[in-house]
């Protein structure tokens, strides 16, 4: 948008497209107020402006922005509190002698958003949560939508392939908040549809993004929906070896099996010398390894393959390859560099946010390399081609 009509929107009194703001004291209005423009219930297909900096009544509160403040207000996109990701512009701006931060955001192409399991919407100068009539209004709006493959209808499923058992005992109660969860009168179907488990069509469908997480079998639908963890007695892919597992099924059990085997398999030293006190001492961080193990299967690419996410576990170190090649924004050069992440499947990432395995988005592989640095292992390495990544992580000598 350029300045003209920045101020056209800025002038005119609040609506369902536009609010104002004084300050970011108040994070958490200014997420619901993201949430809300990237909903688009009124489906006005445009987008939604938050100015920041000026009062209620028009008049400029002469806030400062500078690069911290921009950072901040960037960082809401990206800190997991806002799901589906919104796709924002944050912008300092001078619009009638005012200095301004200026959010731009972009309806959403699969709604409902979500902030903190709350789904935010805006009527007219309103903003509040959605009633289960308006989710369900804001679900119809993917019909038409050219949806990412994560979202894809699977024809050959039907909901008896889902596992409703983890749906209700485990994903709901993790995604949404106690108090929405106790006024949900909602059908386990409608549900489903909520949390894009199933297409809104009359003969409901699963979606991939389902049978990924809760599905009975996702293999049957996914082949390549698997970990295939080998444990070798040496350092070549041709010595013996001494342990092998293929991890599979539903979201959270394979997780869950996945942090069980790399439990099992570090080996902890005990140093009562170098100190009073006994320090252990593993071979490869806990941390680390989670934050790359489930890096790997939030970003592989489901679609167009048959491989898996494959771990080798050799005696001096430990490969970790994941099929699909840098996504988005993300590419050769800059891959791994603090702050520069993109989603290939952003549906699956929230599932996993929600399901307690990823704290904050775009922070694994940094996290990873201070608890690597903490432990005394060498740096990572990265191998990054067209079709596949592959992290290495080098034993502790």
């Amino acid at each position: 948008m350029n300045d003209q009509e920045l101020e056209i929107l800025l002038n005119n009194m609040e609506s369902d497209g536009v609010e104002r703001k004084a300050s970011i004291s108040d994070r958490g209005k200014l997420c619901e107020a993201i949430c809300a423009f990237a909903n688009d219930l009124p489906n006005h297909q445009k987008s939604g402006v938050l100015f920041i900096g000026v009062n209620d009544n028009g008049t400029c509160a002469n806030l400062t922005i500078d690069d911290k403040l921009l950072l901040t207000v960037s960082g809401m996109r990206d800190d997991g509190n806002i799901l589906p990701f919104p796709s924002t512009i944050v912008q300092k701006r001078n619009i009638g002698g005012c200095e301004l931060a200026v959010v731009i955001v972009e309806p959403s192409d699969a709604p409902p958003v979500r902030f903190k399991g709350r789904v935010w919407i805006r009527v007219g100068p309103r903003r509040a949560t959605a009633t289960a009539e308006e989710e369900r209004r804001l679900a119809e709006k993917r019909r038409s939508k050219d949806l990412p493959f994560d979202l894809r209808p699977l024809t050959s499923a039907s909901l008896n392939d889902l596992d409703l058992e983890i749906f209700r005992r485990v994903y709901l109660p993790s995604s949404l908040a106690n108090d929405v969860l106790q006024e949900n009168q909602r059908s386990v179907e409608q549900q489903l549809k909520s949390m894009r488990f199933a297409t809104i069509d009359a003969l409901s469908k699963p979606t991939i993004l389902g049978v990924l997480v809760i599905g009975n079998d996702p293999r049957q639908f996914v082949p390549c929906a698997y970990i295939q963890f080998l444990r070798i007695g040496g350092t070549e892919l041709t010595d013996p070896i001494k342990d092998q597992k293929e991890i599979g099924g539903a979201l959270p059990d394979l997780l869950r099996m996945l942090d069980e085997i790399f439990q099992v398999n570090i080996s902890v030293a005990t140093d009562i010398t170098a100190q009073p006190i006994e320090l252990q001492q593993p071979d490869y961080p806990i941390v680390a390894l989670q934050q790359l193990g489930r890096n790997a299967v939030m970003h592989r690419t489901y679609e167009g393959t048959n491989a898996p996410v494959r771990i080798t576990w050799f005696n001096d170190r430990i490969e970790i390859q994941n099929p699909g090649g840098p996504f988005g924004q993300v590419n050769r050069q800059n891959f791994g560099q603090p702050g520069i992440t993109d989603y290939r499947n952003p549906h699956l990432a929230e599932a996993m946010k929600n399901l307690g395995y990823v704290q904050r988005f775009g922070l694994g592989i940094e996290l990873a390399r201070q608890q690597l640095l903490k432990n005394g292992n060498p740096p990572l390495e990265f191998t990054v081609e067209d079709a596949h990544v592959l992290v290495t992580l080098k034993k502790k000598s």
